[in-house]
């Protein structure tokens, strides 16, 4: 009932106007920020780990900040998930869309590492191509279908949790379909190695060069930034990643947390510092969680 209730709300949201939103979720961000005390804990361990160099009340004000990027990114989705593709469309200005038209019903793999505003791009993405992509499921039915509904609302996306592995993916790919990929989670290093993250070995996943080598595929990344005030989104392809798969898949996934980290530091507010990326750790070292 409170799940309901609380979607019910956020369906209201996506009538008012843009510029109101945004202070809405920015404020949200200043309300959770003193209540949320783990995922503010994860976050600035995140940074002390990431950024040594940065003092502590740096990482506390970068923290505050993120917050309010987190909470917009959240509560803007009231607009990807009921506004009209035109709505939308006007948020958003693209870059680079030229990398996108050339891998567009191809086999590739579109890099979406985890910034607040990766669904407004996905979004735009869906209303132009058919894609594959993985999604996780929540502890709540209700919004895992909804979520599922919403982030398929455009054209005929194809979303296969993580349990029913790449199987899908790879048959969609071969298809023309690209895959919609976020890379940069922990998820143990079962499929993956420790491959260094801002200097600190991360639990990786090396699917990313596997699956470019048994599909063909090229590898365009995918970065959408939330812009300041009531100005939408810059949505930015970038080329497609030369001699990639290289035949080395540390070398690969490293070259990818070097490109996901050089992103980080052009907007280091917007990227998802509240999840445990560090959580994994190689045997005999202590947890920093």
């Amino acid at each position: 009932m409170l799940a309901r209730l609380g979607v019910f709300i956020f369906w209201l949201i996506h009538f008012l106007p843009f510029p109101v939103i945004v202070a809405i979720g920015n404020g949200l961000g200043i309300l959770a920020y003193p209540f949320a005390v783990e995922r503010r804990r994860v976050g600035m361990i995140n940074l002390k780990l990431c950024f040594p160099e940065m003092s502590d009340d740096a990482r506390k004000k970068l923290v505050r900040a993120h917050f309010k990027m987190f909470m917009r990114g959240l509560i803007e989705r009231s607009i990807l998930w009921w506004s009209s593709a035109e709505r939308i469309n006007s948020l958003i200005r693209v870059e680079g869309v030229e990398h996108f038209e050339a891998i567009k019903d191809k086999p590739s793999i579109l890099l979406t590492p985890h910034f607040v505003g990766m669904d407004a791009g996905g979004q735009w993405i869906a209303q132009r191509t058919d894609t594959v992509c993985m999604y996780a499921n929540q502890k709540n039915r209700y919004l895992t279908e909804l979520l599922l509904k919403k982030r398929a609302r455009f054209r005929n996306q194809h979303l296969y949790s993580r349990q029913e592995g790449l199987r899908p993916i790879l048959k969609g790919m071969r298809k023309g379909m690209p895959f919609v990929y976020p890379p940069d989670q922990d998820q143990g290093i079962k499929d993956g190695a420790f491959i260094p993250f801002f200097g600190v070995p991360a639990a990786t996943m090396t699917s990313l060069p596997r699956i470019a080598q048994m599909t063909g595929a090229k590898v365009v990344p995918s970065i959408t930034r939330l812009l300041p005030g009531g100005k939408g989104y810059v949505l930015t392809f970038y080329p497609a990643w030369e001699s990639y798969p290289s035949g080395d898949d540390v070398a690969d996934a490293r070259r990818m947390n070097a490109f996901i980290e050089d992103r980080i530091r052009e907007m280091p507010e917007q990227y998802f510092w509240l999840h445990k990326r560090f959580k994994t750790r190689p045997e005999g070292e202590a947890r920093f969680y």
